[in-house]
């Protein structure tokens, strides 16, 4: 392939600035893998480094994008498990498995982590390089079926899920809450009915988010804004709280009320970052006198990747549906546009792509 010829990139050349230009095509170099990007979809971490809202490990000018699935078209020297052709996706957290934290089963909280779209260059490009860092800690997945890529590309928000529920289990039976009907709370309706959920309720403002949630199999949709939540809650749990919350807007404001609707024993799970510092005044006592068990949780581990691929891989978890947009690779900025503004569920940029319509 060679670094001579030129390629088409978006690069984040600073705060509000996405700017789609050609650079230098990467090479596969010894122990090096050079995947022909199909598909990178986009996360509101890519939102956050565009608006200037996180900057830990993004030094412009940066190809973003983690996010993101290919094919194999270079191997380079001394790479095993790994041919030209084969369809790929990458957790995109490389962990050292050295530190305190991947010795005790937590390298999603790595200290010494390095990132792809972040201080590796992503998948808002037409190649993408994996370094051999990623390939010798086992972060390049190949897909044993043939998928959409933007299908596969899917596999990392969904992988953050499964984590979720690995932190706060769902369990056959049980009345789940989910706060806020974006990806990740659609991902978390199907999670939940895969556990075995009795029912599932959504919570979310926007209509189209609502009808979009009960497509995804959730049972009860609910307007919050209309203050009824809490009666809706009460009237599927006998006035005990749901078993289970997950917390996907990252609203501090909405901490206490998570809390207040899950019963005594239930789990709560502030799955998504919170705005600004995150500064939440938060009901002491109802963890206290109600014996919650409250979790965080971020990213997710090469176990839970590879447990959400078998899961899009088989079908189980719905994703054709989740993409709602499509753009080609010179419309990248705009397709930023797109996902910052809601009303859709996942924007894919895809290399080449020419609208069929």
């Amino acid at each position: 392939m060679g670094g001579s010829r030129g390629m088409k990139a978006a690069v984040f050349e600073g705060v509000g600035r996405l700017e789609v230009r050609e650079v230098g095509t990467p090479e596969a170099g010894p122990g090096e893998v050079l995947v022909k990007v199909g598909a990178n979809t986009l996360c509101g971490t890519d939102l956050r480094i565009l608006r200037g809202e996180k900057t830990a490990g993004i030094k412009p000018p940066a190809i973003i994008g983690h996010e993101v699935a290919g094919h194999i078209v270079e191997v380079g020297d001394g790479v095993r498990g790994f041919e030209a052709g084969a369809q790929v996706t990458i957790t995109p957290m490389i962990p050292c498995g050295r530190c305190f934290y991947c010795r005790r089963d937590m390298e999603n909280v790595c200290e010494n982590v390095r990132a792809v779209g972040y201080e590796i260059p992503g998948g808002l490009g037409e190649y993408m390089k994996v370094p051999a860092e990623a390939i010798e800690a086992g972060c390049l997945f190949v897909a044993e079926e043939e998928l959409s890529p933007e299908r596969l590309a899917l596999v990392e928000p969904l992988s953050c899920c499964v984590y979720g529920q690995v932190r706060s289990p769902v369990e056959a039976g049980d009345t789940v809450l989910v706060i806020g009907a974006g990806p990740i709370g659609l991902f978390h309706v199907q999670l939940a009915l895969l556990a075995g959920a009795e029912t599932v309720i959504v919570s979310q403002r926007s209509e189209h988010r609502r009808r979009l949630a009960s497509q995804f199999g959730a049972h009860v949709v609910v307007d919050p804004s209309g203050g009824e939540l809490p009666e809706v809650v009460a009237e599927h749990t006998q006035g005990r709280g749901v078993d289970a919350t997950f917390l996907c807007i990252g609203v501090p404001q909405l901490v206490n009320e998570a809390l207040r609707l899950t019963r005594k024993g239930g789990r709560v799970n502030l799955f998504a970052g919170f705005a600004g510092a995150g500064l939440s005044e938060i009901e002491a006592n109802l963890i206290h006198y109600n014996e919650l068990r409250v979790t965080g949780q971020t990213g997710a581990r090469r176990e839970d990747f590879a447990a959400a691929l078998d899961l899009v891989v088989s079908g189980r978890i719905e994703t054709e549906r989740m993409i709602t947009a499509r753009f080609p690779l010179e419309e990248a900025p705009k397709a930023m546009e797109a996902a910052s503004g809601r009303e859709g569920i996942k924007v894919a940029v895809i290399p080449g792509y020419r609208d069929k319509t």
